[in-house]
């Protein structure tokens, strides 16, 4: 796996924005644990770390040309700019193309398709509930609406055990 130059690389990407980095890279950790306890192929797994690593590369783009960050936005302008990286970094045309997908769909929580999708919504949930100090109503919301695996159903629980 390449993942520590793709790392680079979003970290050149998002140069002096340490808020970005940071969410890119708490979810990766989460992504890349939950991936792991849940047993998945090794290719999954890939697939799972490159996609959480990048899932909101649109953001950059979205906020320029209309001045949002809103999903929908993330999702049209995501998969054009992480198509060009993973070339660059040559990763392959099938990696490339389900990571773009999980891009752009990112923020879509009907027909999740697989458990990378799956696994990278629950990390990034995980991420944005406590950057965004939700409510204990919103994180039971969330918890009931869109976790599906074990292992993300147990960190949601222990992480916020204590809000009340």
């Amino acid at each position: 796996m390449k993942i520590g130059k793709l790392i680079q690389e979003m970290i050149i990407y998002y140069e002096g924005d340490p808020k970005r980095i940071q969410h890119f890279l708490k979810v990766y950790a989460y992504a890349k644990a939950i991936g792991e306890q849940e047993n998945l192929d090794e290719r999954t797994q890939e697939i799972l770390e490159v996609a959480a690593v990048t899932h909101d590369i649109g953001i950059k783009i979205s906020e320029e040309k209309y001045q949002s960050s809103a999903g929908k936005y993330q999702e049209m302008e995501g998969p054009a700019i992480a198509k060009q990286m993973l070339h660059k970094l040559s990763y392959d045309q099938d990696l490339i193309e389900r990571v773009c997908y999980l891009i752009g769909h990112h923020h879509t929580y009907h027909q999740i398709n697989g458990m990378d999708y799956q696994i990278l919504v629950e990390a990034d949930f995980l991420v944005n509930l406590a950057e965004e100090h939700s409510t204990k109503p919103t994180i039971m919301n969330a918890k009931e609406k869109i976790f599906r695996t074990k292992t993300g159903i147990l960190l949601i629980e222990k992480i916020f055990s204590k809000i009340a």
